[in-house]
Parts: structure tokens; C-alpha cells; sequence
């Protein structure tokens, strides 16, 4: 498979990231976790035993386990740093989080996916890791994420320099996820989207975020060519220009995919046959139907 993103650059990122403190642009993982927290305490049911994958501060855990729907929950890190206080953590690298098979009730994936160079297989290691009738949740940022910041990057590089590299990752689109999650065997997927619209002052303000995110740019295909102030001072003019509002302040969109699947149970519900209905449509619509010519 093709290799997008560079895994040790991203390792380092995260790392450097966590190191410095995020001082308040942890604000997504923080929306991420309430969501899924949500999500989790509306199943009517409780997960003996779960793992948190690469969630960085933990916070995504916290809330699961404050919901009293989860047992015992390990937090998987590429690094013994991200431990709280008198934590243990368990350690694998982003791609391979070393899950043994059949042996969680359930996984959760905060805001980490989109840097798996493999997501297919990705998915596939985290639905054999689960037991039968288990739950899988992720927050993915998907397509129109950092939308405005691509746009305004691509057309100050072009404009100076005469060409472009990218400097904004790729996004998985909504559909793409929910037909992975089908492809890796996960039953009942449910995905859907949601966008969060967040102003700054300028772009270099949202660059600071990104960077405390540990979210510099890590893709294989990068220019590893410096480029002068020139270039974020006019990538800055564009931003304003093209997506600022009345009082000066820029908007930053981070659109968040949200994901759940299980791993087959025969308890589950099944789709019917094609066929096997026992009313017909149109009765039902009080409606003629008509039969397409062959």
C-alpha cells in the first residue's frame, strides 16, 4: 500500500506536541470526548474491558469510563510520556496498536485514524480484537477539515513560486469510511459527520494551534524546501480575504467523522432477503405500481 504520511515524523509531532502542552487547542479532543462519552452511555449495555487508542491526554478514556458503562480501560501511547500521574500505559505505534484477538468489549480511536498510513487494515486489526457483539467507536477528521487553510496555502505557493506541494493532509471523505468499515467485517456501521466552525485572529494563531496539536505537517511528499515569511504573509492576506468576518476574525473548520460499528454477534439483527417482504410498497403508499419494461 501506498505510504502518505511519514509514521515516525507523526510519532515525533504528537510527542513534541504533548511535551510543550497544548494550552487550551485541546478543545476538539475535549469536544470529541463528550461526544463519544454520549454515544457510549446511551447503550444499553456495559463493556467489561475496553482500550483507548493513541488519545493522547486520556481525556476520551476518562469520559468513557464516567459514563459507568465501561469496566477495566488501558490506554495504548506510542510513548511512556503520555502517562498521567502514576499511570501505566501500554505502547505501539499508531498503525499497530498490537490488539490480541478476541479480547475486548470495546475499542476507541480519538482523533488518531487519519494519520494511519493503512486504515483498511487498520479497522481490520480492531474488529478481530473484539469479541463477539463488540463496539467499536472512532472520531475521525474527515473532508472539509482545514478546507479554508488549503485553499489559502495552495494559492499564495502558486502565486510566488509558481507550483505547489502539499502542506495540508488529505481527509477521508464520510462514504469512504462507512464503506471501509463494511469491507473490514464491522456490522450495524453507523457514521456520520459533524462540523465545527472555530475563529482566530489570524492565521498564524491557527498555525499555532495546529502545531500544538502536533499536527505539522507529516506527509512523505512534503517540500522539504524552506519557503520565506513572504509566503505565510500572503497566505495570511488571502485567508482574510476569503474567509474572515466582520469584525476581522477568521473561520477554521475541523469536520470530525464520527464512526461506530460491531463486530459480528449472531444475536444481531439481520437485513432480509430480497424478496422475502410480506406487504408491498405501493399498498402501503396507497399508491399503482408500475412495472418497468425489459
Amino acid at each position: 500500500m501506498e505510504q502518505v504520511f511519514d509514521t515516525e515524523r507523526v510519532a515525533r509531532n504528537r510527542l513534541r506536541a504533548f511535551r510543550k502542552g497544548q494550552r487550551g487547542a485541546d478543545f476538539l479532543l475535549n469536544i470529541v470526548a463528550e461526544e463519544l462519552a454520549d454515544r457510549l452511555a446511551v447503550v444499553e449495555r456495559r463493556f467489561d474491558k475496553a482500550v483507548e487508542l493513541h488519545g493522547v491526554t486520556g481525556v476520551v478514556a476518562n469520559a468513557a469510563q464516567a459514563t459507568g458503562k465501561v469496566g477495566e480501560i488501558v490506554r495504548i501511547e506510542t510513548d511512556a510520556e503520555f502517562a498521567g500521574e502514576g499511570e501505566e500505559l501500554s505502547l505501539a505505534p499508531l498503525e499497530l496498536p498490537g490488539l490480541d484477538d478476541q479480547s475486548l468489549n470495546l475499542v476507541l480511536s480519538p482523533l488518531a485514524a487519519h494519520l494511519i498510513n493503512d486504515l483498511p487494515g487498520y479497522f481490520i486489526q480492531i474488529r478481530r480484537a473484539l469479541k463477539p457483539d463488540g463496539l467499536f467507536l472512532a472520531a475521525i477528521p474527515g473532508s472539509g477539515t482545514l478546507a479554508e487553510l488549503r485553499d489559502c496555502l495552495l494559492a499564495a505557493e502558486i502565486e510566488l513560486y509558481g507550483g505547489a506541494s502539499p502542506r495540508v493532509i488529505p481527509f477521508a471523505d464520510v462514504r469512504d469510511i462507512g464503506g471501509l468499515l463494511q469491507r473490514a467485517g464491522f456490522t450495524l456501521p453507523v457514521v456520520d459527520q459533524e462540523t465545527y466552525t472555530v475563529r482566530y485572529d489570524t492565521l498564524f494563531s491557527l498555525m499555532a494551534d495546529l502545531r500544538a496539536m502536533g499536527m505539522v505537517n507529516p506527509l512523505l511528499g512534503r517540500s522539504n524546501k524552506p519557503v520565506s515569511r513572504r509566503f505565510f504573509l500572503r497566505a495570511a492576506e488571502l485567508y482574510a480575504e476569503r474567509y474572515s468576518d466582520p469584525d476581522g476574525r477568521i473561520r477554521a473548520s475541523f469536520s470530525v467523522i464520527y464512526v461506530s460499528g460491531w463486530s459480528p454477534h449472531e444475536s444481531q439483527q439481520k437485513p432480509l432477503k430480497p424478496g422475502s417482504a410480506k406487504a408491498r410498497l405501493a399498498d402501503a403508499l396507497n399508491t399503482e405500481e408500475i412495472k418497468l419494461k425489459r
